[in-house]
């Protein structure tokens, strides 16, 4: 069951949140738990289980640390059971056809692949039951001695699937206490009904460029062809991405929850530092602060700053997908920003912003390259972006996909900026104006009405993190 469909719009969350309001105070993390468990089992039954054997581990390993507070010996081997069992488990499922396959390639050997599907949103619940044990072993937050409220945190349906990665910090207090009034509700409502417009009208109508574009061998590619194919894509991935945070953060509203934002118009950043801290910000932090700050960060000197920067680079990359081509991707993040930090950032400050934000966007394109394909197909690609082959400029098919798509494009392009949300706050929904009261909700409601015309011709399609 995904957001953008008919099934979770009309069905699932009415049901939920009538069951919600309806349930006493003491009972809401207990429907909100059985409601999260009743969405992840309609499309993986089976894996509820490792879902709840991960929760109830680090549940347990909090208590313990509670318990042995003094006994630093206990409480860091608990740690440690925690990070293992977690790690292990995504070790497991996402990574052993791929330790399989290096190993057969390196040593010549047939170990048949395990072939297990991945369980939706694996990497992202584990990151945050271990931000919890982390948290808890360091004395940041309190021990959750309620489990239903700690499973309702792990298995929370609105970000269980594809994020943002929320912090059992960041809500502990929310698990205890927590209301929605009409205020609250309705601006969740807006971000939500705001991310489905991204994901359907947006992402998906762009989306079927790319798959167009992508589908043409590399030889019949004219040059600028190509580059619109990666444009297409670096707005396709970006508009489906933030608009499920903002379908998630809307949908946490609903029910009384305050995400943080995880997305900040990554597109307009000048750097490659700055693009990646407007990027994905959940697991931007995370990194920080539970790998690169505790492998020394920038202290220690800039080689030992690099290092970790690549380290957390790495990891970053493999996080995404078990597969080279990612690793590469993260790698090349991770080396562009440690040239920053050694000269590039200064020449970029003295740089026309035009400039330095045409740097931004060359950067990213290529990144979106060798994050999309491997690295034959990458490379592949990026001769034809570069005119390293024989291949044409353009030819009337560029033509034709600008004229049945530039209005598309110019909305993309436009939408990746803060002009939207100047001219919601400016226009449409004005503090302090009468206005604003009728048009916000028929803007959302025209929003909602148009998607669901165009879901109810569309197939399954799910968002593009839920691979990750």
């Amino acid at each position: 069951m995904v957001f953008s469909s008919l099934l979770f719009i009309f069905y699932f969350l009415p049901a939920a949140l009538g069951l919600y309001y309806l349930a006493p105070r003491r009972y809401k993390n207990l429907v909100l738990f059985l409601c999260s468990l009743f969405f992840y089992a309609w499309g993986e039954p089976v894996y509820i289980v490792l879902m709840l054997f991960s929760a109830a581990v680090d549940y347990s390993a909090g208590r313990l640390m509670g318990k042995y507070n003094g006994n630093k010996a206990v409480r860091r081997w608990c740690l440690t059971a925690s990070v293992l069992v977690n790690l292990s488990l995504l070790g497991f499922f996402k990574y052993a056809d791929f330790l399989i396959a290096n190993l057969n390639f390196l040593l010549g050997s047939r170990i048949a692949p395990l072939n297990l599907p991945l369980p939706i949103g694996i990497s992202f619940y584990t990151f945050q039951t271990m931000s919890y044990t982390i948290d808890v072993y360091r004395g940041q937050t309190d021990v959750q001695k309620d489990f239903i409220a700690f499973a309702a945190y792990v298995s929370l349906f609105p970000q269980l699937i594809a994020g943002p990665i929320v912090r059992y910090s960041t809500v502990a207090h929310q698990l205890r206490q927590r209301s929605v009034d009409a205020e609250k509700f309705a601006l969740g409502i807006k971000r939500f009904a705001v991310g489905l417009g991204k994901k359907v009208l947006l992402a998906n109508n762009i989306g079927q460029l790319w798959a167009q574009i992508k589908d043409t061998a590399p030889a019949d590619l004219p040059v600028l062809t190509a580059w619109l194919g990666i444009v297409a894509f670096a707005f396709q991935i970006y508009y489906d991405f933030s608009g499920y945070s903002d379908m998630a953060i809307g949908l946490g509203k609903m029910f009384g929850f305050d995400f943080l934002e995880n997305f900040n118009y990554p597109y307009i950043a000048r750097s490659v530092a700055e693009f990646w801290r407007r990027w994905h910000i959940s697991l931007g932090t995370w990194f920080r602060d539970y790998l690169y700050i505790p492998l020394g960060g920038n202290r220690g000197g800039a080689a030992k700053a690099a290092r970790n920067l690549l380290i957390v680079w790495f990891a970053t990359g493999f996080w995404h997908g078990a597969s080279w081509n990612f690793v590469l991707w993260g790698l090349y993040f991770g080396a562009l920003i440690v040239l920053e930090r050694l000269f590039l950032q200064a020449w970029l400050r003295r740089l026309p912003a035009v400039l330095s934000h045409l740097y931004l966007l060359l950067a990213v394109c290529f990144g979106w390259v060798i994050f999309e394909f491997n690295g034959p197909q990458a490379l592949a690609y990026l001769r034809v972006m570069l005119g390293l082959g024989n291949n044409a400029l353009l030819d009337p098919g560029l033509i034709y996909m600008l004229a049945t798509n530039g209005v598309l494009l110019v909305i993309l392009g436009l939408g990746a900026t803060p002009l939207p949300n100047a001219l919601w706050e400016k226009v449409i929904a004005p503090r302090g104006k009468r206005r604003g009261a009728v048009l916000a909700p028929a803007f959302c409601l025209l929003i909602l009405v148009v998607a669901t015309a165009y879901l109810v011709d569309s197939s399954y399609n799910p968002f593009l993190y839920f691979r990750f």
